[in-house]
């Protein structure tokens, strides 16, 4: 073998044995990493806010052509309710889910009010109806309103929050007003029960349309304060609604946060249907403290 046939086949070696190297080197390698997959976080938030509503009532019910003008505190219907075995409230609360500028808003309050004659002021009846309305009686209202509607912030100024909201609500009552039988001429459409006539009004129930605005204030971290108004109609005749509030985060466990809400709520509605002896109105404003817990997820 001559010297030049000699050095070539050492150089085929060389790289014969370096491929070799390189093909184990590669072999002990990890395999390459899977592709992670991207995770999908929602853009929504939730907040879930049962509390409740220490209410009181000023202006008028009506029921089969009755009025009585009611003006009772929260202590006078509180009082009441208990008195008569039946509960001030039933169930309040209030929830919002929110993406970006954009929410939801939902709210429902069931009610079971109860005002003795201490809390009814007045008592008369439309000019069809014959004779004198006795002096004493009571007046009890049983109502669900639930709310629906939706948000848009319009405009922000550092932690201050500009929104418009619209929206709808529904109301739901049936009312009874009791009188003294023995000072009533006319009462042949009422009910009886001892020496007590009772006009009832069986269930009633309307919509309303609601337009309005919010401002959102970031007092410091985890402490909010709102405020909001709205005017409406449709079924009624004239409403329109006010709430502040200020809410304070305590807790955080699970993703959840426990905010405490302290606050005040005003509610008017002027309704009215059917003439004489069929005619039923509420012309209320309700009123009152608010007190509650948000669950912000």
């Amino acid at each position: 073998m001559t010297l030049s046939h000699a050095k070539a086949c050492g150089f085929t070696l060389s790289i014969i044995l370096g491929l070799g190297s390189a093909a184990a080197q590669a072999a002990d390698l990890p395999p390459p990493a899977a592709p992670v997959a991207p995770v999908m976080t929602s853009a929504w938030t939730y907040r879930f806010t049962p509390y409740g509503w220490l209410i009181s009532l000023n202006g008028n019910q009506t029921v089969k052509g009755r009025t009585a003008r009611v003006d009772a505190s929260f202590i006078d219907i509180l009082d009441a309710s208990l008195g008569d075995g039946g509960t001030l409230f039933a169930l309040m609360a209030d929830i919002e889910a929110r993406n970006g500028r954009f929410s939801l808003l939902g709210n429902f309050a069931g009610l079971k009010v109860s005002v003795d004659r201490g809390g009814v002021r007045t008592r008369s009846a439309t000019p069809d109806i014959a004779g004198a309305i006795g002096a004493s009686g009571d007046a009890k209202t049983s109502m669900a309103i639930l709310e629906a509607g939706a948000t848009y912030e319009v405009a922000r100024f550092g932690s201050v929050a500009f929104d418009i909201l619209a929206g709808a609500r529904y109301w739901n009552q049936r009312a009874e007003l009791s009188f003294d039988a023995g000072a009533t001429v006319d009462i042949g459409d009422l009910s009886f029960r001892r020496n007590v006539a009772i006009a009832r009004s069986g269930s009633v129930d309307w919509i309303d349309g609601f337009a309005g605005a919010r401002v959102r204030i970031g007092l410091a971290p985890g402490q909010e304060f709102v405020v909001r108004g709205d005017v409406g109609g449709g079924g009624s005749n004239f409403s329109w609604q006010g709430i502040a509030a200020y809410s304070f985060d305590f807790a955080e466990k699970n993703g959840i946060t426990y905010s405490g809400v302290i606050g005040y709520r005003a509610l008017y509605a002027d309704y009215a249907q059917g003439e004489g002896r069929r005619r039923y109105a509420f012309d209320m404003l309700m009123h009152g403290p608010v007190v509650g817990l948000s669950l912000r997820f």
